[in-house]
């Protein structure tokens, strides 16, 4: 097992070629066991889980971590949900020295609660801090911390198959200073709530793309890779153009050559027939500008212990997708992402044309098929280590 786990990791994490400053911190740590909880006296009344949107609402209490260079690390407190007191020069909001995680646990018909692989979201936070100069910190120790805020919380956790408690641990840069530099003042605290699913109507539907060249999400030697705040913000009003196009989200394209990189805030999934004749499932390579997505390592796994397929993570160039779409070897297309596990694409609008991205006969096949493996063992309905009861 632990074999399998680093040859996991080293498949879903690429090695930093540099060192960074923060790795001096990399032998402190703070302790779950040194954790202290506070109680709300006021609680809040749950949502019914069926008036759920995403992000709009907040569970009692959350956990938070200070850390000082010259202090180091200080104790773990879970205390009642509330607002942060920062500097008006704090570095995260000037210079965007700031992380987040996107992480859920889910409720089984047998009323236990599950975290879904939780690890892969530690070693990116893990990396991310690295590349934000940002204090290191024991992973496992991390993990333990929100176990006990899920427990303390437990009853945020919808009692509902269709409903979960999204999990947003955020690391923030807390220096009080204009300077740019290393922060000597950090924060790392998680707060939760619980979300509906991605899809209202509890069927896929297949989502349209704008995909323009001018612009672009990440690039080589750049944070692509890293969940930071500052990859989100600028997309912001890219989303907006898309809209103004009658898309729903963008294809990002990067280079000369276009390569198709991400979908929203998505990994990018092909499925397609190749000139040989050779069923193949093709995403983009984690080569610096692909966030290392859990749920895209999920579908990856789970496609090649199939062994039906050719599973492959290369580049994609638009003019070698078009050729493939235009001679009728495409069949499925779909992002992959914590927020909805599958979500199928249904048109694409490049340089102003719209070309229709076609489906088996039965609709969405192997994302439906994805969807339904990955939800069975999100809520415990197959019994797999990926999913361990927490509570």
């Amino acid at each position: 097992m632990a074999a399998l786990r680093a040859a996991l990791c080293g498949r879903f994490l690429q090695p930093l070629s540099v060192s960074f400053g923060s790795l001096r911190f990399a032998s402190s740590s703070f302790k779950a066991a040194d954790l202290t909880i506070e109680k709300s006296n006021a609680l809040k009344p749950k949502p019914d889980p069926s008036t759920l949107v995403f992000g709009k609402q907040f569970s009692d209490h959350m956990l938070t971590i200070y850390w000082s260079e010259k202090g180091g690390w200080e104790a773990p407190q879970i205390k009642p949900f509330q607002n942060l007191s920062i500097h008006p020069a704090t570095s995260a909001l000037h210079y965007s020295v700031q992380l987040f995680e996107g992480m859920k646990a889910f409720r089984g018909a047998d009323n236990h609660i599950r975290l879904f692989r939780p690890m892969l979201n530690m070693e990116r936070m893990y990396r991310s801090a690295e590349r934000s100069s940002l204090p290191l910190f024991d992973k496992n120790e991390l993990v333990q911390c929100i176990k006990k805020l899920i427990e303390v919380d437990q009853e945020w956790v919808p009692y509902s198959s269709d409903a979960s408690l999204y999990i947003r641990p955020t690391f923030i840069g807390m220096e009080p200073s204009l300077g740019v530099s290393r922060s000597g003042h950090a924060l790392l605290f998680v707060i939760v709530g619980p979300v509906g699913p991605y899809f209202a109507t509890g069927t896929f539907n297949p989502v349209s793309l704008l995909a323009d060249p001018r612009y672009v999400r990440a690039c080589r030697g750049g944070v692509g890779a890293y969940k930071m705040g500052g990859n989100y913000g600028p997309t912001i009003a890219i989303q907006a153009e898309a809209l103004k196009q009658g898309c729903q989200q963008v294809l990002w394209l990067y280079g000369e050559e276009e390569e198709i990189t991400e979908v929203g805030t998505m990994n990018l999934f092909i499925y397609w027939t190749t000139e040989n004749g050779e069923r193949e499932l093709i995403t983009p390579p984690l080569d610096g500008i692909i966030l290392p997505g859990v749920t895209r390592q999920s579908l990856l796994d789970l496609a090649r212990e199939w062994g039906e397929f050719k599973v492959t993570e290369r580049k994609v160039g638009m003019k070698e997708f078009l050729d493939a779409l235009k001679g009728g070897r495409v069949r499925e297309v779909f992002g992959a992402g914590t927020a909805c596990v599958v979500c199928p694409v249904g048109s694409l609008l490049y340089k102003g044309q719209t070309y229709q991205i076609p489906t088996m006969q039965n609709g969405p096949e192997l994302a439906t098929r994805f969807f339904k493996e990955l939800t069975d063992i999100q809520y415990g309905r197959t019994k797999r280590d990926w999913a361990p009861v927490i509570v």
